[in-house]
């Protein structure tokens, strides 16, 4: 069985919402999921997981969330070269731009992007959960 673990920051509850869906989406595909947020997670966990969603809305100038996400990502790269994972998260103002440079840095490090990263604007509607558990099914 699989085993994904789902890695998170909220600070209004929505990127939580699509946390709970993509952990919904790994559970229903018949893999083992677990939920952890930002300040639960460090690298010495990575490999305990064959895959890890990471979730984090957009913050400030368009990034991450700098106090407990950002420090634990970076703490996690040295490790996710060739492990599989994806990526989620919110945003209430800007365009997105976040997403795409947090993409990129995943690419860079070789990260393995299961899917499209999915993002929506405030809190998560009915499509945005949906195509969180297709993000969750991804990982499986």
């Amino acid at each position: 069985m699989s085993k994904v673990a789902v890695v998170y920051w909220s600070g209004t509850g929505n990127t939580e919402k699509m946390a709970n869906a993509v952990l919904a989406g790994i559970k229903e595909n018949g893999a083992d999921g677990e939920l952890f947020t930002a300040s639960e997670f460090n690298k010495d966990m990575v490999a305990n997981y064959d895959a890890i969603a990471f979730g984090c809305p957009s913050m400030g100038a368009e990034e991450l969330e700098e106090t407990e996400f950002a420090p634990m990502f970076e703490d996690c790269k040295s490790v996710l070269n060739g492990k599989k994972i994806a990526l989620f998260g919110s945003w209430g103002w800007g365009g997105g731009a976040w997403m795409e440079t947090w993409t990129a840095d995943c690419e860079a490090i070789g990260a393995n992007l299961a899917c499209d990263a999915v993002t929506c604007a405030d809190a998560p509607d009915d499509d945005a959960i949906a195509a969180c558990k297709d993000l969750g099914k991804a990982l499986v």
